[in-house]
């Protein structure tokens, strides 16, 4: 089975999920936990496997890193055009599984919004980990938080964001243990939201969203059940 869950959230309908204020005060703490995990990384080459959303482009650019984006189709390619047309970024088309790229390629390999969705996300763990010299960023949704109920409550969130697809909820031994197949540890760890972000979108408040958030993260309760997570990776013995 050929994985292309990117083909989705490198459309346009996918982008309008995250559209408004709201949308918008989603992406801005994405790109900060990102950055912030990517500190210890200055000026590093950075692959965005799937990236053809663009949601962390223009951050990872301004932010001095050398950025190539790999998506499973050209089509991918749209979202992108600005940096990529330019020079500032460059673009791949190629098999999210086997993008025929050698071993350590990038000092950092990152994949946001696809794990929860491919079909062999094992195989993609293993590519992950077998293209980054130095880490893995990757975000996925938690048990330890109401995506536990994930399924029950599809329906509502269906209802609110109309396009959203079904996605694996992971536990965070889980992931861990499959990073740690291929010699990986969990080096950092930031939870972006307590409160479920179709909840936030159903009101279409962002001041409402971050004062709630806000409360949340005082009370540590978005550090402990908060979710999706972004997860930074490392090799366990150094490469």
């Amino acid at each position: 089975m050929r994985e292309d869950a990117d083909v989705v959230t490198s459309s346009d309908d996918y982008a309008r999920r995250f559209s408004g204020a709201v949308g918008r005060y989603f992406l801005e703490v994405q790109a900060a936990a990102t950055l912030e995990l990517l500190r210890p990384f200055p000026g590093a080459s950075v692959l965005d496997l799937g990236g053809g959303h663009g949601q962390l482009t223009g951050a990872l650019v301004e932010s001095g890193h050398e950025l190539t984006v790999l998506g499973s189709d050209p089509a991918c390619e749209k979202r992108v055009l600005p940096w990529t047309r330019g020079g500032r970024a460059r673009f791949l088309a190629a098999d999210l599984i086997e993008p025929g790229l050698a071993d350590r390629s990038f000092d950092v390999v990152i994949s946001y919004r696809l794990l929860p969705h491919a079909r062999r996300w094992p195989e993609l763990v293993a590519t992950l980990t077998r293209l980054a010299r130095a880490a893995v960023i990757v975000d996925y949704p938690t048990r330890r938080s109401v995506n536990a109920a994930a399924e029950l409550l599809f329906g509502l969130k269906k209802g609110v964001e109309l396009d959203t697809r079904p996605f694996t909820v992971f536990g965070d031994r889980e992931l861990e243990r499959a990073f740690g197949a291929h010699g990986f540890r969990p080096t950092g760890r930031r939870a972006q939201f307590f409160f479920p972000m179709a909840l936030h979108r159903a009101t279409r408040s962002a001041a409402l969203a971050r004062a709630l958030e806000g409360a949340a993260r005082s009370l540590q309760l978005t550090r402990f059940f908060g979710s999706p997570v972004i997860l930074r990776l490392e090799p366990a013995g150094g490469r």
